[in-house]
């Protein structure tokens, strides 16, 4: 007698300019991905909320289709359907959020509510089965910066998050100040490839030696005097008529700033919690410098998880193993629940008790 089959999952992500959609097998291996990136914000050098909900409805049948295609499945073979519904463009998420509703009322099959940051947790586990918790994992994205210490799966203690600006969004303004095109992550780095890092000295903010654990800065992260700092570099060298020059040389300190940053409040989290496991989730895990340097520092005493650069973008796939993850646990979401700009973390627990 054979057991019950595992359920086949779809999952959909809209929560900013990704069209995505994704069929998980019940063993977890994708059978069909789909990614739609609008290339229409790349004029305005970040994302227009408006246009990317519009382009989200637009190419939203399109992009399931093509998935269950790829997969070999049709919609009623799906048997729980998770969608991102937030944090995000609230336009966006409601054209993702509203989909999956409508199909999983016509179909009678249950949806689930996904929070996009901890599909990102998820992410690297599709190609590496070893990256499971216990792990100490950045989250690092356009609209996120978050350090967390996973003990187990749904179980997570926030150490510390960005008080302004992300970490992708700060890569994608330099860009923009520098004259680099949309997104900036990929171009900054490409341009930093050819400059001397140590040309021009830009601050480390909320980095200092004195500071410890029980520092509410111990963990967190600021990013905007970074972006002020490097508003200024760019001015002065614009006056002197070298920015062109310079270029390459002001993104490379830039983001060995940027890295440097990220990857000592990571090994800081690794040291506190004695887990030497990272992992590394969101568009900026792409970044081979800040891969390379938590990597180094990790050295062989430790394991270093990241999803290839396909699957550290927003994604469909990462948004189904989180979807399966909580069905298998019994939690559905309700016909009535909707998307929020603002949804919480799922799963955290009580933060670490600080000295006073």
């Amino acid at each position: 007698m054979t057991g019950p089959i595992a359920p086949l999952a779809l999952g959909l992500e809209t929560s900013c300019d990704e069209t995505s959609a994704a069929v998980l097998s019940g063993d977890l291996r994708i059978l069909g991905h789909v990614i739609l990136s609008q290339d229409v914000h790349e004029v305005y050098g970040g994302v227009v909320p408006e246009l990317a909900a519009r382009a989200h409805l637009q190419k939203v049948d399109a992009v399931v289709d093509q998935a269950l295609e790829q997969a070999g499945v049709t919609l009623r073979d799906i048997d729980v359907l998770g969608v991102t519904a937030g944090p995000g463009l609230i336009g966006a998420l409601l054209v993702g959020v509203c989909w999956a509703k409508a199909a999983a009322y016509g179909l009678g099959r249950p949806w689930v509510a996904v929070h996009h940051m901890e599909a990102h947790l998820f992410s690297p586990s599709l190609e590496d089965v070893e990256a499971e918790p216990p792990f100490v994992a950045l989250l690092v994205s356009g609209g996120h910066t978050l350090l967390l210490h996973a003990t187990a799966w749904g179980e997570y203690r926030l150490l510390g998050e960005t008080r302004d600006d992300a970490a992708g969004e700060a890569f994608d303004k330099v860009a923009k100040l520098l004259g680099l095109k949309y997104p900036g992550g990929p171009e900054i780095e490409r341009t930093a490839a050819a400059g001397d890092a140590t040309r021009h000295r830009l601050p480390r903010p909320m980095l200092a030696r004195n500071q410890r654990p029980e520092d509410e800065a111990f963990y967190d992260f600021s990013f905007s005097g970074l972006k002020t700092a490097v508003v200024e570099l760019v001015r002065s060298l614009e006056a002197d008529g070298v920015l062109e020059r310079e270029r390459a040389h002001v993104a490379a300190a830039f983001q060995a700033a940027a890295v440097d940053v990220l990857a000592t409040k990571t090994l800081r989290a690794v040291e506190q919690t004695g887990c030497e496991r990272v992992l590394l989730g969101g568009g900026v895990s792409a970044n081979r410098a800040l891969r390379g340097e938590i990597a180094s520092r990790l050295g062989s005493r430790g394991r270093l998880f990241f999803s290839s650069p396909r699957l550290a973008l927003d994604n469909g796939a990462m948004v189904a193993r989180a979807a399966r993850f909580h069905f298998d646990r019994g939690e559905v979401s309700a016909l009535d629940g909707s998307a929020s700009a603002a949804l919480r973390f799922p799963g955290l627990l009580d933060p670490p008790k600080r000295a006073n």
